[in-house]
């Protein structure tokens, strides 16, 4: 059930992660819509020819199939000890930006926009494409091409939210100079993989920097958020903040009222917002992906929870060095004074993202479920997946992992096709 014919299928399927690499690829043909219950999803706009399977999308596509190269793994300077539950990483550092002001609206240091910066000002670069709430629809997202420091800072934050960034390479693509590319894990990845069918794009990216991601709730789950909060009305909407301005920061949202009212302002704790509402509408292809933590970028940066965050506490970042040109970028914008940044023991990462790596050990099993179900799976390999689930479960966590999954594939009504229009 794992072999797909063309990409027509992957979005009935549940596989269908959003990147928009598609649209990028045939924008003629596809255009990216919000399905508020799932994600962003592609739109077929024109009548598909007989035969016509989109091939250079097809063989992109992160919702299939993400693959390491032996290569890749085998680099002089990994860490062995990590490529097994965390990809390829040659240094691991704690870090913040130098700008006060990057860092408290960052969500974790503002070390993702401090970077970006230091490329942008520095690095000879034509600007940076990454994501930014919408501000006519402040409850969605965009995806913006930054050219200034202004605009860098007007994104800061995360965006717990569905998002296409793919779906914009054109402006990459347009850039007199290469660009940096900041996204989730499956975005990074998909640019990844078209640099590996189209060599000229290598030369197009000079950094490529993913956030850590426990999974992409669609709009229905922003929705029930803002509802708890007493936002029944988006078009009220003036802004949404899931995090930052503070560490981990609340979420705040502000609404206008009447002409001689004051703007309403509704905030919740990140254990709330995320915890007890956001996550539990993730998009399925989340659930079963083995790389939350940005494995095919330069750079990759997630919260280091192993601290006992309290309010008055100033963001900090893990920041996971991927590549050689990730290193180098790092050690420039720390001597340039674009960061601050120590680096740390090993140990620090699986005590920060205990269950990132618990999620990457259940996905051998929970795939084993989904081919006893005669359910769709992408195709994985270089993610040592078994070792993972043998080694990091306990006996119960194993027999769960697949036990679980069947039970999701009744409860998610994964064997019937996936709706992906309104």
């Amino acid at each position: 059930m794992n072999t797909f014919k063309n990409l027509l299928s992957l979005p009935e399927s549940h596989l269908c992660c959003g990147c928009g690499i598609c649209a990028y690829l045939y924008p003629e043909d596809i255009k990216m819509q919000d399905v508020v219950s799932r994600g962003r999803r592609p739109a077929f706009i024109r009548k598909v020819r007989s035969g016509d399977v989109y091939p250079e999308a097809f063989t992109v596509c992160p919702g299939i199939h993400l693959s390491h190269s032996a290569e890749t793994l085998c680099q002089q300077g990994l860490s062995d000890s990590l490529v097994k539950s965390w990809g390829p990483i040659f240094e691991l550092w704690e870090g913040y930006a130098a700008d006060q002001e990057i860092r408290f609206k960052g969500s974790s240091g503002g070390v993702m926009s401090a970077l970006a910066l230091y490329c942008l000002e520095k690095g000879n670069i034509a600007g940076v494409l990454h994501v930014a709430a919408d501000e006519q629809k402040p409850h969605l997202n965009k995806t913006i091409f930054s050219e200034t420091k202004e605009s860098i800072l007007s994104a800061t934050g995360s965006r717990y939210s569905p998002a296409s960034p793919c779906e914009h390479l054109k402006q990459i693509d347009n850039a007199n100079a290469p660009c940096v590319f900041m996204g989730k894990p499956c975005d990074v990845a998909a640019v990844k993989n078209l640099t590996d069918i189209q060599t000229g794009w290598s030369k197009k990216i000079a950094l490529s920097i993913a956030c850590f991601c426990a999974g992409t709730p669609s709009t229905e789950g922003t929705l029930e958020m803002l509802a708890k909060m007493g936002v029944e009305d988006t078009a009220t909407l003036l802004s949404l903040r899931y995090r930052g301005c503070g560490w981990p920061g609340k979420t705040r949202a502000e609404q206008k009222k009447g002409q001689n009212s004051e703007n309403k302002f509704s905030e919740l704790d990140y254990h709330e917002s995320w915890g007890e509402i956001l996550q539990k509408h993730r998009q399925w292809r989340c659930y079963i992906c083995p790389d939350h933590t940005g494995e095919f970028a330069d750079i990759s940066v997630g919260d280091p929870w192993y601290r006992n965050v309290t309010e008055s506490d100033s963001g900090r970042s893990l920041i996971l060095i991927r590549t050689e040109k990730g290193r180098a970028v790092l050690q420039r914008a720390i001597a340039d004074g674009y960061l601050i940044a120590e680096k740390r023991n090993e140990e620090v990462l699986s005590a920060s993202q205990f269950n990132l790596e618990k999620a990457r050990a259940r996905l051998w099993g929970q795939l084993v479920a989904l081919k006893i179900c005669r359910v769709p799976y992408p195709n994985y390999s270089g993610f040592s997946l078994y070792h993972c689930w043998r080694h990091n479960l306990t006996f119960t966590e194993k027999v769960r992992s697949i036990l679980g999954t069947v039970k999701r594939v009744f409860v998610k009504k994964l064997r019937e096709k996936c709706k992906t229009s309104q």
